[in-house]
């Protein structure tokens, strides 16, 4: 009885052990990309500087069939905004071809009033690191303005200049609510593979 409680007793600390590194680790991973890349955000038109190039970083269009995701709408309207101030002259949109992201951001911002031929599609970013890495390698740019919630903005900038590369980031309208829980639990645990990606 007592060689049993005591594997109880040294399961339950392992238990705990790791549960409290894994705390530390989401943590840590949270600060260190917070306090790095929240200055090189911006939500005021007038301050963000100039870059040729925009990088819409995609999602879904939909939740489910003519449920419209508003992370997806609010980079859309974002985005509009940017190319028509005169901060950005060309968007290259970003996502996955097998959800369709870049075809219907495309298709969204021409009805925003973007034209076409200021529309790159990069139809193979499946994740924000490749987004990134292609805006240069396919694209030619080392400077270039993301677009997507502040959040995901900061993931996205801490990627690109710890790579090299010189990103700010135009913050779309953040979305409230069950939704936006589960996206920020989500976005937790891509923080730390964000340190995964660039340094392992």
């Amino acid at each position: 009885m007592k060689k049993s409680g005591n594997k109880w007793k040294a399961f339950l600390f392992t238990s705990v052990t790791l549960v409290l590194l894994l705390a530390s680790l989401v943590f840590y991973c949270n600060l260190r990309i917070n306090k790095y890349a929240r200055k090189y955000t911006y939500y005021d038109l007038d301050k963000i500087p100039y870059n040729k190039a925009g990088l819409l970083l995609g999602t879904g269009k939909y939740l489910k069939p003519r449920v419209v995701n508003l992370y997806f709408a609010y980079r859309i309207k974002a985005a509009a905004e940017l190319y028509k101030s005169g901060k950005i002259k060309l968007i290259i949109v970003s996502g996955n071809k097998y959800n369709n992201e870049p075809r219907n951001m495309r298709m969204d911002l021409i009805k925003n009033g973007v034209p076409a031929k200021a529309i790159y599609s990069d139809e193979e970013g499946f994740r924000t690191y490749d987004s990134i890495k292609r805006c240069r390698e396919i694209y030619g740019f080392n400077s270039f303005t993301l677009i997507s919630q502040q959040w995901h903005n900061e993931r996205a900038i801490f990627i690109a200049r710890k790579l090299g590369l010189h990103a700010v980031g135009y913050n779309a309208e953040d979305v409230k609510g069950t939704m936006a829980f589960e996206t920020d639990l989500r976005e937790l645990f891509s923080r730390v593979k964000v340190f995964l990606d660039l340094y392992l």
